[in-house]
């Protein structure tokens, strides 16, 4: 009898069997917002302080550039709205207050993605569809056209600055970027900040307009949870004038400059707001 057992196992414990441990991919905590955020570590964003939520360290949910940015547009109200780079969708956030028609969010790293889908569903983000690629394919291949773009902390992550700004260009009857830019006066060579360029400077004429390309590199900061830049290690900045003149150059003659800050930490830095048809201001 006790050779049966063995043969067909019984008495014995089934291998399949359920013990008293829980699998590694189901949750057993109170369903809440919070375990959605911490099965994706490496949030930069805070949430809004009222949801008492643990995240990221920055409060881009509270971000004077994004509102300049709706101020200068006048009203966004209606309007479709471009965001390349939400990365984790605060400022998608922001956006979605004024109520545009519609949003079209595209963000090229797969872990801010999901980071937004997140964002999307704790903090109820209604107007606006994220998608996960690469937006200068978007820009060079989709037919549609924007009644503003938003590109915050994008530009200079861009292996070819310049042909995007003319994609992006393309695409919209107003612009908002926030982006460094090089300055050889605010980054002499013995600024730490000059650390990541290899001292490679190429020239290329865009629309007609000649810009600078100064050669940088993120010495393997993408190994990190944290990282956020661009999908290439190799990556340009333009210079301050160089922007400003590509820009009005490919068609945008009222363009706005605020917070420029030649000292910030990670280099100088500015927000440009530009429009279509007016006469150049700035602000």
């Amino acid at each position: 009898m006790r050779l049966l057992d063995r043969i067909f196992g019984r008495g014995s414990k089934p291998e399949h069997q359920e013990t008293d441990g829980f699998f590694d991919q189901y949750c057993n905590e109170m369903p809440s917002h919070q375990n959605a955020i911490d099965i994706l570590p490496g949030w930069n964003s805070a949430f809004p302080g009222g949801l008492k939520l643990k995240a990221g360290n920055h409060a881009l949910f509270a971000d004077q550039r994004v509102d300049w940015a709706v101020k200068q547009a006048g009203s966004i109200k209606d309007l479709k709205v471009l965001e390349v780079g939400p990365l984790e969708g605060m400022h998608t956030y922001m956006l979605n207050k004024h109520r545009p028609a519609s949003i079209d969010a595209i963000e090229a790293n797969k872990q801010c993605f999901l980071r937004c889908l997140v964002t999307k569903e704790v903090i109820g983000i209604d107007r606006a569809h994220f998608y996960l690629g690469d937006a200068l394919k978007w820009l060079e291949t989709e037919e549609r056209h924007y009644d503003l773009a938003v590109a915050s902390g994008v530009l200079y992550h861009m292996p070819d600055p310049g042909h995007f700004l003319s994609q992006l260009t393309r695409r919209c009857d107003q612009l908002f970027i926030w982006t460094h830019f090089f300055d050889e006066k605010a980054m002499p060579n013995d600024d730490p900040r000059r650390k990541a360029f290899n001292g490679n400077v190429e020239e290329r004429t865009i629309a007609g307009v000649p810009v600078r390309y100064y050669e940088r590199h993120y010495f393997n900061a993408n190994a990190t949870k944290e990282f956020c830049g661009g999908m290439k290690d190799r990556h340009y900045w333009m210079g301050r004038d160089d922007i400003i003149d590509l820009i009005r150059a490919l068609g945008f003659s009222d363009i706005r400059i605020t917070q420029e800050d030649p000292n910030h930490r990670g280099g100088p830095c500015f927000c440009v707001f530009a429009k279509r048809g007016a006469l150049e201001q700035q602000a």
